[in-house]
């Protein structure tokens, strides 16, 4: 893809080369047209498909810009439709695959997942933190002919989705207004009132659900759409994922909410004890 970046270079040769871009505080060769090239396709992922807004963005000629193209479509990088405009190519879609395969906790979840979603008929996701935001790692859609807006790969606030604040279980009190703050702002970014209860209000239900184990989504995050989440624990007992149950309003009663509570806690739990998690129980046999 770059003429500066040799394919066959050795993993102690790059390393060299790192630890010697960084001590003399000078990019390494090739550096800049990589992450130019990154960006390219991470603007073709957010849908600017055509050579001149992908130039305007890059602030690179249109030469320039056809030349990357070209070459990313050559590698398989991208893909090119005639007056459609350019699309993620085959490699990439391999290698996300690669990358969730890669992903120890993705695949020891999935019949976890499954079995949940084939029991409520309501639509399942696992999420990890991502700093201030929860990372939609797996999705499987419910059988109520409903489509959630969720998608693998993408990244929603921690302190407004079930998934996400299920992930605050694990996370210490000093941070959880912070995240409360971050998700506001996120809402009032996208022009939408938000949906978030008053702090105050928010802050004691999230007290009553680390009591519980497991936290609602109560429209916070989507108007018409409520969910059910819990943690996710590794052998140390951090949590590091999360599991939710989400369906719209007329299928969450309050009462079956309550109901599922301890059906999803149980799923975070199975999940946990697979990743090497111990319960009280457990650790008492």
């Amino acid at each position: 893809m770059n003429a500066g970046i040799e394919k066959n270079q050795s993993p102690a040769t790059e390393m060299q080369e790192m630890n010697e871009g960084q001590a003399g505080k000078t990019p390494i060769a090739g550096t800049q047209t990589l992450l130019r090239g990154l960006t390219l396709l991470e603007l073709v992922a957010e849908g600017t498909s055509d050579v001149k807004s992908i130039a305007a963005h890059l602030g690179t000629p249109r030469s320039t810009t056809h030349r990357m193209l070209n070459s990313l479509v050559n590698e398989g990088y991208l893909h090119h439709i005639p007056y459609r405009g350019y699309l993620l190519g085959p490699k990439l879609i391999q290698l996300g695959m690669t990358a969730l395969a890669q992903r120890p906790l993705v695949p020891i979840a999935r019949p976890h997942l499954e079995a949940l979603a084939a029991s409520t008929g309501d639509t399942v996701h696992l999420g990890q933190e991502d700093g201030d935001y929860v990372l939609y790692l797996d999705k499987i859609a419910g059988t109520r002919g409903l489509e959630m807006r969720s998608q693998i790969g993408q990244r929603k606030p921690i302190a407004s989705t079930g998934v996400g604040k299920a992930l605050m279980l694990g996370i210490s009190p000093e941070r959880w207004q912070h995240l409360y703050q971050a998700a506001w702002a996120d809402q009032q970014q996208k022009g939408a009132s938000p949906m978030l209860p008053p702090w105050p209000q928010y802050r004691d239900a999230l007290y009553a659900y680390v009591q519980q184990g497991w936290v609602y989504d109560l429209e916070e995050h989507e108007l018409g759409i409520r969910c059910i989440g819990s943690a996710i624990r590794d052998v140390s007992g951090k949590v590091v994922a999360s599991v939710s149950v989400a369906s719209a309003v007329p299928y969450m009663t309050e009462e079956r909410m309550s109901q599922l509570g301890p059906v999803v806690l149980e799923t975070a739990r199975a999940i946990s004890r697979d990743l090497g998690w111990k319960d009280a129980i457990t650790r008492s046999l």
